[in-house]
């Protein structure tokens, strides 16, 4: 895809994404942070279908959402998407700016909103803070989103199943948040709003960059003169006779 389609397409993303991330907040503000329509059909079923396995995997699978490993995974898709070690020095510190950022706007939005867990009871790991968007929820998606797009860049054959196996860590560690009790859904759905509107901001930004620097090549029509022609050159001056077309004149 050329890097102005890219572009637009990164810019809807994002634009619908930040739209309904918006919707989702003031609906979440004006219930003055009590849980929505799905939230608490949702946890009552995760309190009543929680084996002591399903906990440990849950917990297991949520740690991954935080703290060093989306670090590492980043850098890894920095390494993955470069080209050359000069490539790779520019798009690991990158990707890690991309990710420090968006948590530091998503705090600020947090502590905005200021909306309250699920009851404590209910819960089945450590938390902390306010709810909206769940930062475990937001870290991941954004994670996820950086490593698929290296993948989509310089993965060799089986890219896609890669990436959907990316795609599901993503979705699963926001999906325990609300499995283990520490967040309502609407701050996990907010969460992948989030995640979905920063990286499309990035990705046009990082898109209209290239397109700026990008030159289309002419087509190549060889070095042939305009005065060529497919039968050779002929002579200027040679006699209206056709038998003797080209042929010198007798000395």
């Amino acid at each position: 895809m050329k890097p102005g389609r890219l572009a637009d397409a990164a810019g809807t993303a994002a634009l619908v994404a930040w739209m309904a991330f918006a919707a989702l907040t003031a609906l979440v503000v004006s219930h003055q942070g009590g849980p929505l329509y799905p939230d608490q059909g949702l946890l009552s079923w995760s309190v009543g279908h929680r084996p002591p396995v399903a906990v440990a995997v849950a917990r297991a699978l949520t740690a991954t959402g935080t703290g060093v490993v989306p670090y590492v995974l980043v850098v890894l898709a920095g390494l993955i998407a470069g080209r050359s070690a000069g490539q790779r020095l520019t798009a690991v510190p990158l990707g890690a700016l991309c990710l420090g950022a968006g948590q530091a706007v998503r705090y600020g939005v947090l502590d905005l909103v200021a909306r309250a867990r699920p009851p404590s009871r209910d819960w089945q790991t450590h938390a902390s803070g306010w709810s909206f968007p769940s930062g475990h929820t937001t870290t991941a998606a954004l994670t996820a989103g950086l490593l698929i797009l290296a993948l989509c860049l310089r993965a060799p054959r089986g890219r896609t199943l890669l990436c959907l196996l990316v795609a599901c860590w993503g979705a699963g560690v926001g999906l325990t948040r609300v499995y283990l009790g520490v967040h309502w859904f609407t701050d996990v759905a907010g969460g992948w709003l989030f995640a979905v509107g920063w990286l499309g901001v990035l990705g046009c930004a990082a898109a209209r960059w290239q397109a700026g620097r990008y030159v289309p090549r002419p087509p190549d029509h060889g070095t042939s003169h305009p005065s060529d022609t497919a039968d050779g050159p002929v002579e200027r001056h040679a006699p209206q006779d056709p038998h003797r077309r080209g042929r010198s004149r007798p000395a």
